[in-house]
């Protein structure tokens, strides 16, 4: 209890994809991980964000000063003071990255300390958390896209995702096939990140009922509130409409729910400052009675969406699954479609692999 923070190692990874990807606005062939590790005494916490390493220098020499030296039990404070430091920087995108990667190792830090999982610290509501595969990127052969989704449902994944508007006229064609290669049980998911205009995503969700698909991501751009309240009211009965992973504050996430933007909500611990600003967008979620579903990084998610009334799933991403498989021991995997944080071990239950991560290091 008494364990000051003493210490910070902050490194980033570039790892390649291991095909290129693409969705429906912008294409990548790597990922960056960015790891925070901070001590207290012979205690190590771990955080990371997917980001920029721009993040790396902005962590040193702005937010941990802010933290050295102070009680790793007062994660709240250390997050407002991060908050507070970085005000003329601007809160969104890699500054509230790098806060997410800090917040998250406080959390660690401290449930290690207390010999606690990171679910029970924060109030454990349910044991396991459901979780849909996520991939189809538009760069897939049909071929690929079959394979990929369904060999998850294969694996007892029940919910897939694919991504579509870079080629809207063959947008159909490979939902067609993405619904014949997982059967008629399996739910099928669909994210445009916003490719769409309007009338655009208003089409293609009537066509894609056909299809019995019932999740539609960022049909236009998430900052368009009036373009989603509008697809969202009327899009087919049966088919949830969803935004948020671009969300970086609760008074973000705020706004998209007093809007009426969306049927569930989208958060992500990773950029959204940490698992104090997860649990922020939980409880606002709790409060407008709209499910809470948890954007990428899995390993941190399982734990979150346990303590989090609000959440419906974690997305069991290609690109971080197969990183975070890579990087850390105990990393979550998928158990028949679900993810259950290991209560044998203290905080995320995560080990870094150093020397297996350091031919990507940076």
């Amino acid at each position: 209890m008494d364990e000051k923070i003493e210490q910070l190692e902050v490194s980033a990874y570039r790892v390649p994809t291991d095909f290129p990807e693409s969705d429906g606005t912008l294409k990548w062939d790597s990922t960056t991980l960015v790891l925070v590790e901070l001590s207290a005494g012979n205690t190590r916490g771990f955080g990371y964000t997917y980001s920029s390493q721009c993040c790396v220098e902005l962590i040193r020499e702005v937010l941990f000063p802010i933290i050295q030296g102070k009680s790793p039990m007062e994660v709240r404070l250390l997050w407002d003071s991060m908050v507070n430091v970085t005000r003329n920087l601007g809160r969104p995108g890699v500054v509230s990255n790098a806060i997410a990667a800090m917040d998250i190792a406080l959390w660690d830090l401290k449930a290690r300390l207390l010999n606690l999982p990171l679910a029970q610290l924060l109030g454990q509501v349910r044991a396991t958390i459901p979780i849909y595969g996520s991939g189809g990127f538009t760069s897939y052969s049909i071929e690929q896209l079959r394979e990929q989704l369904g060999g998850w449902v294969k694996e007892g994944i029940s919910r897939v995702k694919m991504k579509i508007g870079r080629e809207p006229e063959h947008d159909v064609a490979r939902v067609r096939a993405a619904r014949e290669a997982i059967g008629e049980t399996a739910e099928l998911f669909v994210d445009a990140n916003g490719a769409y205009s309007r009338k655009q995503a208003l089409e293609k969700a009537e066509q894609f009922i056909e299809f019995n698909v019932t999740w539609f991501e960022e049909p236009v751009v998430s900052d368009d509130l009036a373009g989603l309240r509008l697809i969202c009211d009327r899009a087919p009965a049966g088919m949830d409409i969803a935004a948020g992973e671009y969300g970086y504050d609760a008074i973000y996430f705020r706004r998209m729910l007093e809007s009426g933007a969306v049927d569930v909500l989208q958060a992500d611990a990773t950029r959204c400052a940490g698992v104090t600003g997860f649990m922020q967008a939980a409880a606002l979620c709790d409060s407008f009675l709209i499910p809470l579903s948890a954007h990428t990084a899995p390993s941190v998610h399982a734990h979150l969406c346990c303590a989090a009334s609000a959440a419906r799933h974690v997305e069991y991403f290609h690109d971080h699954t197969r990183i975070e498989q890579m990087f850390f021991e105990g990393a979550a995997k998928s158990i028949t479609g679900q993810l259950r944080p290991d209560l044998s071990r203290p905080g995320l239950g995560l080990e870094f692999k150093r020397a297996d991560a350091g031919r990507f290091k940076l």
